[in-house]
């Protein structure tokens, strides 16, 4: 193997820019690792823990770039690095991320770029707000990638974005589709008639990825971030997004997803949807919510993609994958989507028997003994100092791997997340760690069930993940409802109330 790690001073480029420089190296031949970071303390760190070591780099600053990659030979380790500097500089071959004098505010690189209408937001938390405010007065449409700024201050922002006809998506916003154009964790989905107003990332992108199954395109996705919807917000940018789709005749059916919305500010946007005119799909499971004519509430993603694709003439169909057989002993879910893990834990506790609730939990480690428990491994109290799991979701297969040993856990259901900025090859890591407890458990391992969620054109090939995990002995599913109705049957619990979540 042939190491390079190369330090790029006083050069900034933004996560998501990076992540997807890095994932384009790591597809080619012959490439093991690359990636392009800055060299803050805790990168520094994840680069030694993956064996990369070099004194440049540990002389680097924050302010500074790495690049690391670990190839075959000498030829592959120089085509990552190229493809990772190209990216960076945007496609340019004349420009050299060493040697451009690129602008040193946001407002400057408006005055050069008068031709753009989008700045994608991605610094420190406490830096954020500035810069969206910043972006807002110069004119652009923001995509804010971080978060961690006052919900107050958020509010505010949204609120001067609206006066302005401009979207603030964010912050903590990872997906949105503009114009065709992907932006943070966006599948490769077709042009179509169905536009998606989304305070879940993971939400919007297993509907996108659904209709995409039934031929159904989205015209555009529009994040608004996950506080969008509470009280305090009031769902200001959510209303100016479905106003927007309002207007655009490409749009025919509008779906608004989020989770635990505040609920006069869901009863709000549910009648600012009636008044578009527009066919529409409200997705908010958790909201009990009188809509107006026109409007019609989903108790699941599946079910608003199912409804969505019906109201412009489309039929979804999503296979019956066969089922595992019964396994006895708890059921863990291990997610990487926040809103598929709450959507898979609806499914169970709609059809547990009374006293067997399955734990909601954002924290690993310990015992839970023959306790159900479903974990979203993007919690902010796991994500904290390393990359999100959808990115790097080592920690979460460590995790399946250690809860499949357990002889007390009968099944294990797990989500895999495909898509622009996504881990190049998450399948792998998943089919280790199911391999890993066949080897342990043997005759006796717990049934494993995947919910696959991708579009056909991702990067990392949907067909090809899902052959690897059928391969390790894995149920997948594409809709991720279905994945949690074929985990409950292994887990032989008959269904003892209805419910709309996860229902067709």
């Amino acid at each position: 193997m042939v190491e390079r790690v190369v330090v790029v001073e006083r050069t900034y480029r933004d996560s998501v820019s990076m992540m997807s420089a890095s994932q384009s190296a790591s597809r080619l031949v012959d490439v093991d690792i690359a990636m392009a970071v800055s060299a803050t303390p805790l990168n520094l760190e994840l680069l030694q823990r993956d064996g990369f070591s070099s004194a440049q780099a540990d002389a680097a600053t924050p302010a500074d770039l790495v690049i690391a990659v670990r190839a075959r030979d000498a030829d592959a380790a120089e085509d990552a690095l190229e493809t990772i500097r190209a990216e960076l500089r945007g496609g340019a071959p004349d420009v050299d991320p060493i040697q451009s004098r690129p602008p040193r505010s946001l407002a400057a690189a408006a005055r050069r770029r008068r031709d753009a209408n989008l700045a994608v937001v991605s610094v420190p938390g406490d830096r954020a707000a500035y810069e969206c405010a910043t972006a807002l007065e110069a004119g652009l449409n923001v995509f804010c990638f971080s978060s961690g700024f006052d919900v107050g201050i958020e509010a505010a922002l949204k609120r001067r974005a609206r006066e302005l006809d401009l979207l603030l998506m964010g912050p903590d916003c990872g997906t949105a589709i503009l114009d065709g154009v992907g932006i943070g964790f966006a599948n490769e989905v077709q042009r179509g008639p169905v536009g998606i107003v989304a305070a879940s990332g993971t939400g919007a992108q297993q509907i996108s990825c659904l209709l995409g199954t039934a031929g159904v395109g989205i015209s555009e996705l529009i994040g608004v971030g996950g506080r969008d919807l509470s009280g305090a917000v009031g769902g200001v940018m959510s209303a100016h997004a479905i106003s927007m789709l309002g207007r655009d005749p490409r749009t025919e059916c509008v779906v608004v997803v989020g989770k635990s919305p505040d609920a006069n500010v869901a009863s709000a946007l549910a009648h600012h949807l009636g008044n578009t005119g527009k066919r529409a799909v409200l997705a908010m499971p958790e909201a009990a919510i009188r809509t107006p004519a026109g409007v019609e509430t989903a108790g699941s993603l599946e079910s608003a993609a199912v409804r969505a694709a019906e109201l412009v003439g489309a039929t979804l169909e999503l296979g019956d994958p066969a089922r595992p057989p019964p396994r006895p002993g708890a059921t863990r879910g291990l997610f990487c989507g926040g809103t598929l893990r709450d959507e898979a834990l609806a499914v169970f506790a709609a059809a547990m028997p009374d006293g067997r609730r399955p734990l909601a939990m954002d924290h690993v480690g310990g015992s839970l003994g023959g306790q159900d428990a479903f974990i979203d491994f993007g919690s902010e109290s796991l994500t904290r100092g390393r990359p999100h799991p959808m990115i790097d979701p080592g920690l979460r297969d460590e995790e399946l791997a250690r809860h499949a040993a357990d002889e007390q856990v009968g099944v294990i259901l797990a989500d895999v997340v495909l898509g622009r900025c996504a881990h190049p090859d998450p399948a792998a890591g998943l089919v280790a760690a199911i391999e890993s407890a066949v080897t342990v458990r043997g005759p006796d391992a717990p049934a494993f069930v995947v919910s696959l969620c991708g579009a056909e054109r991702d990067p990392q090939g949907l067909d090809r993940q899902a052959t690897l995990l059928a391969g390790a002995g894995a149920v997948v599913a594409r809709s991720n409802a279905q994945a949690a109705r074929i985990a409950l049957a292994a887990a032989g619990v008959e269904r003892v109330r209805t419910s709309g979540m996860g229902e067709r």
